[in-house]
């Protein structure tokens, strides 16, 4: 399964904004993107600003695609079927992508970031449902309850991530049992409940060129 292996902080520089890839370093004096907001590279402070329909559009979809830390082929995977869905095709898509296992993992705070999440995942520290599963893209439904395994509950990542999250920052569709390590996935979210900064119309122009 292909992967991104090269450093994340570039892909932020790149979109000139923080994606939140890295956990608590974007938090911290040392995020790359506060002290050079510009992409990557030896001509990123000198690139023209123009830049086409078609471009806007394109960097939208990278941006979307790289917080959820998906692949090309996976994440026009997950337009595809977003088309199959009534309503707004980008709200279907976002709906999708917050549904991912790896993704609500992380909004619970058991992750500093979501490739952390989807880490922890693969290495089975999690059921749903009193079943283990260790497959990041598992589309979680309502009433689904996501729990740290008994074996993980030490693990110093998911309880450094736990000190950091605050109930008022907690997602409406989630509910936290801090005490238990687990989590209730209470509903799929609205499109204007879903705290991400991205207009997925855009994608959805440029898929459908």
């Amino acid at each position: 399964m292909a992967r991104y292996i090269d450093a994340s902080c570039k892909l932020c520089r790149r979109e000139r904004q923080k994606l939140f890839l890295k956990g608590t370093k974007c938090y911290t004096e040392k995020c790359p993107v506060d002290k050079r907001a510009y992409p990557p590279g030896q001509h990123g402070q000198n690139r023209r600003q123009r830049i086409s329909e078609y471009g806007v559009q394109l960097r939208e979809k990278q941006k979307v695609r790289r917080i959820y830390g998906l692949m090309e082929a996976q994440f026009r995977n997950y337009f595809e079927r977003s088309l199959r869905h009534t309503g707004r095709t980008g709200d279907a898509l976002v709906k999708l992508l917050e549904r991912r296992l790896d993704n609500v993992v992380y909004r619970l705070g058991f992750a500093p970031s979501r490739k952390s999440a989807r880490q922890l995942v693969l290495h089975r520290h999690f059921t749903v449902n009193n079943a283990i599963v260790d497959v990041p893209s598992y589309l979680l439904r309502p009433g689904d309850v996501i729990q740290v395994r008994d074996k993980s509950r030490k693990l110093e990542i998911i309880h450094g991530a736990m000190k950091r999250v605050k109930d008022s920052a907690l997602s409406a569709w989630l509910s936290l049992d801090k005490a238990n390590l687990s989590g209730t996935f209470l509903n799929i979210p609205e499109r204007g409940e879903v705290p991400l900064n991205a207009n997925e119309q855009l994608i959805v122009e440029l898929y459908s060129k």
